[in-house]
């Protein structure tokens, strides 16, 4: 923190936003290997919080490496610093009342908890997409593990850098046998009680 600022406090608070969308505010965090699901699972409970009139964003991996975080590598030092940029992201959001949806591999748990400690653990649910690597390297979406087993890509999650998977996460998903709509399903089950 810069010594030469000074937090200024403003009038309008988080409840007061909260109360004008008559939801709560909450970040979910969707946390698993490339290929897992997050993105696309992200996309479909949005998808339906709005049908419900709830105030969304949704933060992606992909799209914020292509912004915000463009200046960072997949090296572990700045994978870490990529996840502490969106946790304040996420923290701005969730003051502003919005529920905020992110898709990060997030591979680290010191990471993740991190995340925690900025957006404050009541506002915070983790979203374990568990899928075998096995199965996302058959989906290979983005064609990252076929470069990655090639030697391609370096500091690839999975393969050559490590994924460590939560060990009390708030939601577990297992998409190798359970479709899509029954995932998206149990999130909504979950999350539509937190809000209200």
């Amino acid at each position: 923190m810069s010594l030469n600022t000074v937090r200024h406090d403003y009038k309008i608070t988080k409840k007061d936003r909260e109360k004008l969308n008559q939801h709560r505010s909450l970040l979910l965090w969707f946390t698993g290997l490339s290929g897992s699901g997050k993105s696309t699972l992200a996309n479909l409970v949005e998808m339906e919080l709005h049908k419900k009139g709830v105030s969304t964003f949704v933060l992606d991996g992909d799209n914020v490496r292509q912004g915000i975080n463009k200046d960072l590598s997949f090296a572990p030092e700045d994978r870490t610093e990529n996840i502490r940029r969106i946790a304040e992201i996420g923290h701005l959001m969730v003051e502003a009342g919005v529920v905020t949806l992110a898709a990060f591999v997030s591979p680290y748990i010191e990471d993740r908890e991190n995340i925690k400690n900025i957006v404050g653990v009541d506002n915070f649910i983790e979203i374990y997409i568990n899928t075998s690597l096995k199965e996302c390297e058959r989906r290979d979406v983005k064609g990252l593990y076929k470069k990655a087993r090639a030697g391609e890509i370096k500091n690839m999650t999975g393969i050559s850098a490590p994924y460590e998977a939560p060990t009390n996460p708030d939601i577990e998903i297992v998409t190798d046998n359970q479709d899509v709509e029954t995932s998206v399903q149990t999130i909504l089950d979950f999350i539509i009680q937190k809000i209200k």
